[in-house]
């Protein structure tokens, strides 16, 4: 049985954030959810199209680098809870534009902190602020038989991953601090419906359809553990709910791939499910030069989350990956408006630019 809470879901229109704000207003309708969204290039309100109706459900546009409209935002609703998810989040963008990374994981991150550290003000029962991070602060595995724990050391290697090292240390600097109960995740990649297509599997997805040439970076040997981003969600649900104040928490499919191997399997079921012969999208894989920086492995070790909370993957990467091709086909409109813009002119109108 739920509380009531107000809780704050950042970035909530974004690709894993949908997935997050859907579930806990749909799970927990005595929960009041805030959903704050700048509706940049990734954040998209046709991703909660089903829910936005709903009585617990409330959408706020605004900017978590602005913190004087985050202090306000913060007041008006009085917040117990923080899930922050909000971040720019793609390698590629972070090599052109860093300061973006920094702006908004960084100074966005604090500025979070420092509202919910001024309307708790020492007042921390039944508070919390929970801050999803990645599992690219670890860096680079290199030893087959090695995984990313907890307590591996930091190694970023991209802007990108800087700047979640960076917003991570102070969430538990502000825990050391000011005593702030905070919980952190750290998760693998994550692939299922809504994904914004220029990452690696609804790129895949939309080029296959449309006969495009599919990218794979250097000889596709880098290694990446993937999560159904559905399981994503129920982990976020289990540690906030459950998790040990100032406690870390890893979160992981247990799913090695290699990215050409994945592109391989993607093409093998696009075949089946658009008619076409056996092989026939392979031909459209095309390598190119390797990105900047490109981390060889990830690999997360979810023991912890396994034994201490109870959570565990509901879906084999197979049957998630079928599905998620399967939502994609079925929603083919949803990525020709992303891919074309018009969610982005709909929503500016809107909302303002």
């Amino acid at each position: 049985m739920s509380s009531k809470r107000t809780l704050l879901i950042t970035g909530g229109a974004g690709f894993i954030g949908s997935h997050v704000v859907r579930l806990f207003v749909n799970k927990y309708p005595d929960y009041a959810i805030v959903n704050l969204d700048n509706l940049t290039y990734a954040g998209n309100l046709e991703n909660l199209k089903d829910i936005d109706t709903l009585p617990n459900y409330t959408f706020e546009k605004g900017d978590i680098t602005d913190a004087l409209y985050i202090d306000e935002l913060f007041q008006k609703y009085q917040f117990d809870g923080v899930i922050h998810l909000a971040a720019e989040s793609h390698v590629d963008r972070s090599i052109t534009d860093p300061m973006a990374f920094v702006m908004t994981n960084v100074i966005g991150t604090v500025n979070l902190l420092n509202s919910a550290r001024k309307l708790w003000a020492g007042n921390f029962e039944g508070k919390r602020f929970y801050h999803v991070s990645t599992d690219e602060v670890y860096g680079e595995l290199h030893d087959p038989k090695e995984f990313f724990v907890e307590t591996t050391k930091y190694d970023p290697r991209s802007p990108y991953s800087a700047s979640k090292a960076s917003s991570d240390h102070f969430v538990r600097a502000y825990n050391n601090t000011y005593k702030l109960p905070v919980v952190i995740s750290n998760c693998s990649n994550n692939y299922g419906p809504n994904h914004f297509p220029e990452k690696l599997i609804p790129l895949m997805i939309n080029n296959i359809k449309n006969n495009k040439p599919l990218p794979v970076y250097g000889k596709g040997e880098n290694v990446r553990d993937w999560l159904y981003v559905l399981d994503h969600a129920r982990a976020i649900d289990v540690i906030f709910h459950n998790g040990a104040n100032g406690e870390t928490y890893n979160i992981g499919g247990n799913n090695e791939w290699k990215n050409i191997d994945l592109v391989l399997l993607l093409c093998g079921i696009m075949d089946a499910k658009l008619g076409r012969e056996a092989g026939e999208s392979e031909k459209l894989i095309t390598y190119v030069t390797d990105r900047a920086g490109h981390d060889l492995r990830y690999a997360i070790d979810a023991g912890k989350l396994m034994s201490e909370l109870g959570w565990a993957p509901s879906v084999t990467f197979e049957v998630g990956l079928d599905r998620t091709v399967q939502w994609y086909l079925d929603n083919w409109s949803w990525i020709e408006n992303i891919t074309n813009g018009d969610y982005q002119n709909y929503y500016s109108k809107m909302y303002g630019a």
